[in-house]
């Protein structure tokens, strides 16, 4: 134990874990099985986290079993659905000494590994959620158990900006080799911190055997039994050490291509995975205390805790939303379009709030379409075992057709995902008014349109709101819901009510032009947009964001929207900031030769630059460096931010940064867009106090 005091590592906010020994008897006669159950006292919703309090916990059951005479083996498990999330974060953020970080990191590896080191077998069966050190600690132990309903397995410290602290980054690649292991550590965290399903982690060797939940503790217990008499015998792999290294090398290669050093964490995790071919157990962990308490006292760290703070906090609890029991029930939902939005939209709303689902279109080619999509989304599902044959069928009941909004009479929620043109959009409020109650919620999925100006011309506005999804509607977990002019408070709790049934973090936005992630984004777009039309080469502009990590490079996005979606977004802009929003002729006269995309892929993946288009936008030399044009790109989008916030179209930066996290993947190691700019000295003021994002003065 280093010589940090227990009263300087305490955190007097620790909501405590507590480890409760009882001992039981295992059949087979294997004798008495010292169980350990870890519970914070908090239902599922406050998953059981190690602080120092914890910690000790753990130890002080430990030595209660060491001193019992006769225990044959030692079982941790969790309370109801979760086994362990990792460290208690929530102090972390305002500590500025490392040496309080070092203890702490040392403290969970001295208790952790005891179950490694004991000279009885150990076993973790896990009930529930395991990430983080929740999962180290079943590393730590002999075997493993996983129920089949474990909803999160996970190591997602390297998607946080750290790496696994307490064991991970040695017991991992030791155990199942530096392939599979980094897959967990690298490939899972740093894609949106992908969690593994039982099945996944019994395939990679990280569990031993999955059991069913409905007496999974009854199973597990029988399994370490047999274990312990010798009746079953666990077979590890012989890990190949001689393709370590090209392993690790491979992977470093994904990284690179990935973020462009555009944050430490993946590159540290390498190297300590790498090490640990050689590292003995000690060597290991001291080596993660060593990076852990290096990486928690940077700004991108702190950043990383402050926008896990956002997403699992601020997002779930969104600021200036009226009280939920203005909210009216919705049991029916009318989908004005049948298009892939529209589709997507439909399978998203039957799926999560298992009410019926009406689609219109112009004609019933289209509405068929529309519903036969939805209808084979929902049979993929089904095939991959996702939702039960039952079901599959309750779920294509609920989604039918037609071709008159009649079917809307008795629905209490109706949105439209129809061409975005204002004339367009306000023809189809009127034709829904004109069919639906006058308590129904009328929303726009628009992305640039004012809201206020579509609802101006109903009997009744007050009902109206902005519901703007991301896309792919499934995955994309940020909706701005936008108040119009007269938009009343049951109808904004209707929408947040409705939006949290779809599982989606809800901010609350003002009606203005493109609300926050397409205006900011738009802007810092149109900005390298510029710089290409002012004679910047396409790959100094692509190359200009690797600075951010960002999830694709500026013309990659522009191919994956469209060419034409992407110059109407801009003009749109434009005609509402025309002094701000760059309009491209360059561009426009792409989109007239109906040139799909800026480069050319060849099936290696490489690119190259379409030849109509360097003949459009000229082959010069460039005459800007990456540095110059980021630099310009967020000059304007700090700009932009400080408009916006003035204008009140959020309340604060932290919805800012919320909207950029979950709507335009912004990585959490950014902690959105204003630490960035803060960070990065392009404030013109700062927008958060140094601490928050930031390590501590």
């Amino acid at each position: 134990m280093s010589n940090v005091s227990h009263e300087a590592l305490a955190n007097p906010n620790e909501i405590v874990t507590q480890a409760r020994v009882r001992y039981l008897d295992m059949p087979l006669g294997a004798g008495t099985m010292a169980l350990i159950t870890l519970d914070n006292g908090k239902d599922h919703t406050r998953p059981s986290t190690f602080g120092p309090q914890g910690l000790a916990s753990i130890n002080a059951a430990l030595d209660e079993i060491e001193g019992t005479p006769g225990v044959a083996a030692i079982a941790v498990t969790g309370k109801p659905f979760i086994f362990a999330v990792g460290a208690d974060l929530s102090a972390l953020g305002m500590v500025n000494d490392p040496t309080i970080i070092a203890a702490f990191g040392k403290l969970g590896h001295d208790v952790m590994r005891r179950f490694g080191e004991m000279k009885i077998p150990t076993f973790a069966f896990v009930n529930g959620a395991a990430m983080g050190g929740g999962l180290e600690l079943a590393l730590h132990c002999n075997y493993r158990t996983v129920s089949a309903d474990a909803a999160a397995l996970s190591l997602p410290e390297v998607f946080l900006g750290i790496i696994p602290g307490w064991g991970g980054a040695w017991l991992l690649p030791n155990l199942i080799g530096p392939h599979n292991a980094l897959e967990v550590i690298i490939s899972n965290s740093m894609s949106q911190n992908r969690q593994m399903k039982p099945q996944d982690a019994l395939r990679l060797g990280v569990m031993d055997v999955v059991f069913a939940p409905a007496d999974f503790l009854e199973q597990s217990i029988l399994w370490a039994a047999q274990v312990v008499r010798g009746d079953i015998t666990v077979p590890r792999p012989d890990i190949d050490r001689t393709t370590w290294d090209a392993i690790v090398q491979g992977y470093r290669a994904q990284v690179d291509a990935r973020v462009h050093n555009a944050t430490r964490a993946p590159y540290v995790a390498l190297d300590l995975v790498a090490a640990a071919k050689t590292n003995s157990r000690s060597e290991g962990f001291d080596a993660e205390d060593a990076a852990l308490t290096e990486l928690v006292m940077s700004d991108p760290v702190r950043a990383s805790l402050y926008s896990f703070d956002l997403v699992q906090r601020r997002a779930k609890k969104p600021t200036g939303v009226p009280d939920k029991s203005l909210a009216r029930p919705v049991n029916k939902v009318g989908i004005v379009g049948a298009g892939l939005m529209a589709s997507q939209l439909a399978l998203l709303f039957a799926r999560q709030l298992m009410v019926p689902v009406v689609m219109t279109d112009l004609d019933q080619v289209r509405v068929d379409k529309g519903v036969a999509y939805v209808h084979g989304e929902i049979d993929k599902l089904a095939a991959k075992g996702r939702v039960s044959s039952d079901k599959a069928n309750r779920l294509k009941a609920l989604v039918t057709g037609s071709t008159s909004k009649d079917g809307f009479a008795d629905a209490d929620f109706v949105i439209e995902a129809v061409f975005e043109q204002m004339d367009v959009k306000k023809k189809v409020f009127a034709e829904v008014e004109a069919v639906v109650s006058p308590e129904c919620i009328m929303a726009t999925n628009t992305s640039s349109l004012s809201v206020s100006e579509m609802a101006k011309d109903l009997k009744h506005p007050e009902r109206v709101v902005g519901f703007h999804f991301f896309n792919p509607v499934a995955v994309m977990p940020l909706l701005e819901i936008a108040r119009a002019d007269k938009t009343d408070d049951p109808s904004l709790a209707t929408a947040f009510a409705v939006g949290k049934g779809l599982k989606k973090s809800c901010v609350l936005v003002a009606d203005a032009p493109a609300f926050v992630v397409n205006r900011l984004l738009n802007r810092f777009l149109g900005e390298i947009i510029a710089c290409v039309d002012e004679g910047a080469s396409f790959a100094d502009a692509d190359a200009a964001v690797h600075a951010l990590g960002l999830p694709m490079d500026p013309f990659v996005l522009v191919q994956m929207v469209g060419p034409a979606v992407a110059q109407h977004v801009a003009e749109t802009l434009n005609g509402h900031y025309p002094d701000r929003f760059h309009v491209s002729a360059k561009m426009g006269e792409l989109v007239k030769q109906g040139i799909p995309a800026v480069w050319l892929w060849d099936d290696k993946g490489n690119k190259t630059l379409d030849p109509r288009v360097a003949a459009i936008f000229g082959n010069a030399p460039s005459t800007m460096t990456p540095d110059q044009i980021l630099h310009r790109a967020l000059v304007a989008v700090e700009e932009e931010a400080r408009l916006m916030l003035a204008e009140g179209v959020v309340s604060e930066p932290q919805d800012l940064d919320l909207c950029m996290i979950l709507g335009a993947g912004w990585p959490f190691w950014l902690g959105g867009i204003t630490p960035y700019l803060d960070r990065e000295g392009i404030s013109k003021s700062p927008f958060l106090p140094r601490g928050i994002a930031s390590v501590p003065a």
